[in-house]
C-alpha cells in the first residue's frame, strides 16, 4: 500500500475509567472497602467555588468516564467530551457503580467516592451478597437522571 495511511495503535480502552482534574503525576489516595472506592487528594490548582460534583460520561458504547466538574461551571461545559492527555486517571473495577459517584470538596481536599455493587459469584451458584447494604438480599437502587 504505497501512499496509504499507517494505522495507528490506539491505546487499551477500560470499561470505566475515573479521571481527576489533576496532573497525572499528582499525589492521589485511593481507599478500598467493601462498598465503595475513595479518592483523596489535596485540590491544588482544583478550588470549585460552588462545591464538586462527579458525572458519568459515556464516551462511547459501553465505555463510561467519571468525570469531576466545578459545581459553579453548570453542566453545561464540553469538559466531559474533551481528552486532556494530562490528566490522573484510574481504571475502576467491572463491580463500581460510576452513575452513583459523588465527589465533594473542603478544607482543600478533594474526595471521590465511587460505589461497588454486587460481587461476581465466584462458584456461580447464585449465592453472592450484596455489597450495598451486606445484608445478603440484593437491593434495588433507583436512579433518577
Amino acid at each position: 500500500m504505497a501512499g496509504g495511511k499507517k494505522l495507528r495503535r490506539l491505546p487499551h480502552i477500560f470499561a470505566k475509567v475515573l479521571e481527576l482534574p489533576f496532573a497525572a503525576d499528582a499525589d492521589v489516595s485511593v481507599e478500598e472497602d467493601a462498598a465503595a472506592l475513595r479518592f483523596v487528594a489535596a485540590a491544588d490548582g482544583f478550588t470549585p467555588s460552588g462545591g464538586a460534583s462527579a458525572h458519568a460520561v459515556e464516551i462511547h458504547p459501553g465505555v463510561t468516564k467519571v468525570v469531576v466538574r466545578d459545581l459553579s461551571a453548570g453542566l453545561d461545559g464540553d469538559d466531559g467530551a474533551v481528552f486532556e492527555l494530562d490528566r490522573w486517571r484510574f481504571r475502576l473495577p467491572p463491580c463500581t457503580l460510576p452513575a452513583m459517584a459523588t465527589a465533594t470538596y473542603a478544607d482543600g481536599e478533594l474526595v471521590v467516592t465511587v460505589p461497588k455493587g454486587a460481587a461476581p459469584d465466584d462458584d456461580g451458584d447464585g449465592a453472592a451478597a450484596a455489597v450495598l447494604g451486606g445484608s445478603g438480599v440484593v437491593e434495588s437502587v433507583l436512579l433518577l437522571v
